[in-house]
């Protein structure tokens, strides 16, 4: 997937999670967040940062903030890319060589799942999760306590024991990790329903992504650590 206009900036501060102030060349601009996670890690005055111009002139905020520099790595945290990313990929063949059909937003038992990919073998669920998490070259989920994302991994499990094929997907918003694990100290439970979906029958699969300001694509698998 491709971003349009991108411009560097350099991060300030955050006064609510949907806004950032940074600093551009012809001032200090206020910028939509695309992503209402912690990101504390991340968002560190002093920090290169990415902003895509908007499309509509007329808007509050001029810019969305897309990506960030971590050091060496360049880290993509907008939180709207990975099911992008993931149904480009998928319509292409990438996850399933075998994809009929790419259905968004697919209504499952008490859910909204992300994809239900079919095929001539029946249907195949899929939940994404971004992940912008990383610790000495390993990343994890979630950074922040997720409900939601228990309940969409128990709808996965529920699906396999009805008999369908159903994936937890880890899209790795950065390259070069070497594992994806749950994220046990910020919220042992997710970590406890991974382990009892994968135990069922779930697939946990993780890829990480080839990175540029303007540019997110599916790289490689990275090993799932439970």
């Amino acid at each position: 997937m491709r971003y349009g206009t991108v411009v560097p900036g350099r991060f300030l501060s955050r006064p609510n999670r949907f806004i950032a102030r940074v600093e551009m060349p012809e001032g200090v601009e206020t910028v939509h967040v695309k992503n209402t996670g912690r990101c504390r890690e991340l968002l560190i005055p002093g920090t290169t940062v990415y902003l895509e111009k908007a499309a509509n002139p007329a808007r509050k905020t001029r810019y969305d903030l897309i990506a960030v520099e971590k050091g060496s790595r360049l880290i993509n945290m907008d939180a709207q890319a990975p099911n992008r990313v993931f149904g480009e990929w998928a319509a292409a063949g990438g996850f399933l060589t075998e994809v009929t059909a790419v259905r968004p937003e697919f209504s499952w038992g008490e859910s909204r799942l992300d994809f239900c990919l079919e095929t001539p073998k029946g249907m195949h669920l899929v939940e994404v999760k971004g992940v912008t998490l990383e610790e000495g070259g390993a990343a994890r989920f979630p950074d922040a306590p997720t409900e939601r994302g228990i309940k969409h991994i128990r709808e996965l499990q529920q699906a396999v024991e009805e008999g369908l094929d159903a994936t937890l997907f880890f899209v790795v918003q950065m390259e070069g990790i070497c594992s994806v694990a749950p994220n046990d100290d910020t919220h042992p439970a997710f970590g406890q329903a991974l382990r009892a979906a994968a135990a069922a029958g779930v697939h946990i699969c993780a890829y990480d992504c080839r990175v540029k300001p303007d540019e997110l694509v599916i790289h490689q698998p990275v090993p799932v650590i439970l």
